[in-house]
């Protein structure tokens, strides 16, 4: 049974999730602070986590920023209430794999948490090549690994799935579009503002200079492009 974690506050949003996830067969756990949701995510396994960013104690960016310092990998979906790009660009520089802007219908999340979970369990459109090195990055898909060097580079579900289709792509110029189809799925709708802002987060893990790549390119008016070793 999946099991999900919904960090929210707010009592009736919490049950109502609550609620809408346990009729679709998710095993429901939740918590009403952020110091608790920290907790819950960092001991206990979950497959996807909900984070509201406005909580008591420790608001969502920190418990995010603290489970991915941890080295939690569960998918994380950001619950925000402000429609204000730089919360949406945050979440996603911190860690976050989606976020979901509020109100927003429970067929729209409940959509974009299978969208995810799908992404992580089946990985639709990549190869089953698990292993690649490229300049000093050395990356295993399947054990969800990347080194630079001796460093341990850490990466989120979404990141590895990014990075991994445009590996599949080498050499070939992929559009936004592509991307948002192969790698978050076509039943999710995403601005081509949360591509760029991926891609963005990618080069700063993986580049020696992100503002002068070397692996992954930008093409102007068409997309991106993987540079082959």
């Amino acid at each position: 049974m999946t099991r999900i974690l919904i960090i929210e506050d707010e009592r009736a949003i919490r049950i109502a999730l609550e609620d809408d996830f346990i009729a679709e067969g998710y095993q429901v756990d939740s918590a009403n602070t952020g110091n608790v949701g920290l907790q819950k995510g960092s001991e206990q396994n979950y497959d996807i986590i909900l984070l509201d960013i406005m909580l008591p104690e420790m608001d969502g960016f920190e418990v995010l920023k603290e489970l991915r310092k941890r080295n939690v990998q569960t998918p994380i979906i950001m619950l925000t209430a402000k429609n204000l790009e730089i919360d949406k660009i945050l979440g996603l520089e911190f860690g976050a794999d989606d976020y979901v802007t509020k109100p927003f219908s429970p067929r729209e999340l409940q959509a974009r948490v299978k969208a995810l979970l799908r992404r992580v369990n089946i990985k639709p459109g990549l190869s089953s090549e698990t292993r690649f090195s490229f300049g000093k990055i050395a990356v295993d898909f399947q054990k969800h690994e990347c080194f630079k060097g001796d460093e341990n580079i850490l990466l989120t579900t979404l990141e590895f799935d990014l990075l991994k289709f445009l590996i599949n792509h080498k050499g070939e110029v992929v559009n936004r579009d592509l991307i948002m189809d192969e790698v978050w799925g076509t039943e999710v709708l995403v601005a081509s503002r949360t591509v760029d802002t991926h891609i963005l987060n990618l080069r700063k893990k993986i580049e020696d200079n992100p503002a002068q790549p070397k692996w992954i390119i930008g093409v102007r008016g068409r997309g991106y492009k993987f540079l082959s070793p």
